[in-house]
């Protein structure tokens, strides 16, 4: 086995291992995680990140630091099994994606094939209305988003719920929600076969849900909450079947339970936007301080990492 085989081998090995450690660590915390939407979205996204930052940062240089270029490894079955199983994790991901995103644009290409362009004061992005007696909008797209309005939506609502709703989903693409889901349904995780997985996206998704209702409505200004909130009520009574969770499309009623959106934006509930944010400035804080210690002991943690290799190498079969 060459110097480069071989190290791609146990990097797909260091993948599997800090994956399948970081997602049980997710698995077992996630009842206990905070609320905040950026929180939910970094403990999702957690186990793919790590592993991908300790192959890029530490095993990577470690292997080139100490590893010598001239050797004769042979052929490990338990290693190789397993980078195996790495390789189908990060391709797994990756197919997850590409399905993702090509549902979307078929599902938006038959949505504007035969809408109507139309503009909205105040949004800046191109609104299309389609005909259908259902109440829906949807934005579709990242970087090139698109607002979905159909004919029944815009038969129920006022111009005050119908402006409040386009807010709504202009905060949903500030706050990059599409890419967001795109990202979760693309990470190559153990994490995606587990319940605590389901549990996390559908808590991510109703605390991105908040966020943009927050965005779009001016805490002081109590009419545009209340047009919002009625508006929220009415496309629930008259929505259509909900877009795939699985799809990068928000949707106005897409996440969350209706009725908790509401009374949040009648109450304002600040009280527990605040609490979230505590938690937050704590756990930043905290992961803050194992980066500067991990920076401060990167050197001897290649070593120990080189070391340990070497043992997986000389033990495993």
């Amino acid at each position: 086995m060459t110097y480069l085989a071989h190290g791609a081998t146990l990097a797909l090995v260091w993948f599997f291992v800090v994956n399948l450690a970081a997602s049980a660590f997710v698995a077992f915390s996630a009842r206990r995680a905070p609320g905040s939407a950026a929180l939910l979205l970094a403990l999702r996204l957690a186990p793919a990140l790590l592993s991908v930052a300790f192959v890029v940062a530490v095993f990577l240089p470690s292997y080139w630091r100490f590893e010598p270029r001239e050797f004769a490894e042979g052929f490990d079955i338990t290693l190789t099994s397993i980078a195996a199983l790495a390789a189908a994790i990060v391709l797994t991901g990756a197919v997850r994606g590409a399905r993702a995103w090509t549902h979307a644009a078929r599902r938006t290409r038959a949505w504007t094939r035969a809408a109507q362009p139309f503009a909205i004061d105040g949004i800046g992005m191109p609104a299309f209305r389609i005909e259908a007696p259902q109440a829906q909008m949807a934005l579709s797209g990242i970087v090139r988003p698109r607002l979905i309005v159909t004919s029944g939506l815009l038969a129920a609502l006022t111009p005050e719920e119908f402006a409040a709703s386009a807010a709504h989903e202009v905060a949903h693409h500030r706050s990059w929600d599409n890419l967001k889901r795109l990202a979760i349904r693309s990470a190559p995780d153990l994490l995606h076969w587990t319940r605590a997985a389901r549990a996390i996206e559908r808590r991510w998704a109703a605390a991105a849900e908040h966020r943009a209702d927050a965005a779009s409505a001016d805490p002081r200004a109590l009419a545009t909450r209340l047009a919002l909130a009625s508006a929220l009520v009415k496309v629930a009574r008259l929505m259509p079947p909900p877009v795939p969770a699985a799809e990068p499309i928000s949707t106005l009623v897409g996440g969350g339970d209706i009725a908790s959106r509401v009374e949040r934006l009648i109450e304002d509930g600040h009280g527990a936007a605040a609490v979230n944010d505590d938690r937050a400035m704590w756990i930043v804080g905290g992961a803050t301080g194992l980066a500067a210690l991990i920076a401060a002991q990167y050197i001897p943690l290649l070593t120990i990492v080189h070391q340990v290799t070497e043992v997986l190498v000389q033990r495993l079969p």
